[in-house]
Parts: C-alpha cells; sequence; structure tokens
C-alpha cells in the first residue's frame, strides 16, 4: 500500500510539474504575442497575465518580474537560433534559409524587432542585452567570413568585421520590413541576397 501510495504522489508531482511548465509556455507565447504588438513599455503583466488565464500571482510564480520575463522571451529567441544554425556550413547558404525562421517563428521575430528598437538607449532594461546579442552575430558572421578566407573559398581583401556589420543589418532591416509589409516575398529576397553575397566573397576565387 505505501508503494502504491508513492507511486500516486509521484504522477501527481509529475503532472503538476507538466502542467506548470505548459502553464509557463502559455504565459511566454502570450507575451510574445504582446510585445510584438504592444511594445514592452505598453504591455503589462497584468495585461499578459489576463490574456494567458491566469492571476497575476500565478504568472509571477513563473517570473519574479517583467524584467525576468523579458529576458525569457529572449531566450526563447536565442534558443531557436541555436536549435536551427549549422555555424560550419557556407555562409551564403544559411542566410537564404533564415526566410524559413519567419514562417516557423514569426511571433519571435516580431518580439525581437520591436524590443530591439525599444531598447537602444544605454538606459532601457534590455540594451545590454540585446547590445550583446548584436554583438556576437557579428563576431559569428566575421569568424566564418574568416574560415572561408582560410580555406581559400573566400577573397582574402574583404574585410570580416565590416562585412558582418553589413549583413546582420540586412538580417535586422528585413525583419523591420517584414513588419510593416509581411506581403513581402522573403524567401525570394533571402535567395538573391545571398546570391550576391556569395558572388562578392568568392569573385575571383578559383574554384
Amino acid at each position: 500500500m505505501a508503494g502504491q501510495r508513492r507511486q500516486a504522489n509521484v504522477r501527481a508531482y509529475d503532472t503538476l510539474l507538466a502542467k506548470g511548465e505548459e502553464r509557463k509556455l502559455r504565459i511566454l507565447s502570450v507575451a510574445q504575442r504582446m510585445l510584438a504588438r504592444n511594445g514592452w513599455r505598453s504591455t503589462t503583466l497584468a495585461q499578459i497575465a489576463r490574456e494567458a488565464g491566469v492571476t497575476p500571482a500565478g504568472l509571477l510564480h513563473h517570473f519574479e518580474s517583467k524584467d525576468q520575463l523579458l529576458q525569457a522571451v529572449l531566450e526563447l529567441r536565442d534558443t531557436d537560433d541555436e536549435l536551427h544554425a549549422d555555424f560550419q556550413g557556407d555562409l551564403a547558404e544559411q542566410i537564404a534559409l533564415v526566410a524559413d525562421r519567419y514562417h516557423r517563428s514569426p511571433d519571435l521575430i516580431g518580439t525581437y524587432a520591436v524590443l530591439l528598437i525599444e531598447n537602444l538607449e544605454p538606459d532601457a532594461p534590455l540594451h545590454d542585452r540585446v547590445l550583446g546579442r548584436y554583438h556576437a552575430a557579428t563576431d559569428q558572421v566575421a569568424e566564418r567570413i574568416r574560415c572561408g578566407q582560410r580555406h581559400g573559398r573566400y577573397r582574402a581583401d574583404i574585410d570580416p568585421a565590416l562585412k558582418a556589420v553589413e549583413v546582420i543589418a540586412f538580417l535586422n532591416g528585413m525583419e523591420t520590413s517584414w513588419l510593416l509589409d509581411p506581403s513581402i516575398p522573403l524567401t525570394k529576397v533571402f535567395q538573391e541576397y545571398a546570391r550576391s553575397l556569395d558572388r562578392e566573397l568568392t569573385r575571383d576565387v578559383a574554384r
């Protein structure tokens, strides 16, 4: 009997954990939509809780503050990027595939673009986080270009750091453009930019 009670308690506890995770993910999903639509300045925890179908106390059980919730939303974006990134693959090919992210996670695209714009000032709550993410992205692209140069695939006269700034500017600009006009033919635009980038990086390089 005691063993059966322990098993029942374990199952009940597992169910409780599963419900807790489901509630947490629902809060994050609602936060993404509301932040993309209204921005963080115009979105309150009470609004998110109401939309997610939880009490403010229930939301604070999972996220102790608005800042913590915002950080969690950005963590989702970073995790999504890492899961789908190929850090060893061809740079141009990977950029051509970025359009898939828009179809896969439109709320993440919108949320990050809005949070980026709202946190440009140094005293903004997420400024350090988005700035660090920007530097990490440009560093990754620059290193991909250096790797291509070391292996003789890319021209040696291109400055990897400067080209990386251009690439990230294109990616960030496309997010803003898409939010303004969702009818943009994303796949074609990304494919054309990828072809153009590949031509520039490999021009006059013997293959």
